[in-house]
């Protein structure tokens, strides 16, 4: 599986876990269930971010990783 499938994936997630977070919070309820899933969103979409913001080379650290 390459990096590349890899970033996608983890963008699906986060995607999905903001949807389904939204939705558990509109259903009511299961509160702590919708933050928590809101939470890992967000350190997903940071661990994203890190991998994909170039640097000061100006290469991201998908690129300037040894395949």
């Amino acid at each position: 599986m390459g990096t590349d499938t890899v970033l996608s994936v983890m963008m699906l997630v986060v995607i999905a876990l903001i949807i389904g977070a939204i939705m558990l919070l509109r259903r009511g309820g299961r509160t702590k269930q919708a933050m928590l899933m809101l939470l890992l969103a967000a350190i997903t979409a940071g661990n994203l971010a890190i991998w994909l913001i170039p640097v000061d080379s100006g290469k991201s650290l998908v690129n300037a990783a040894p395949n």
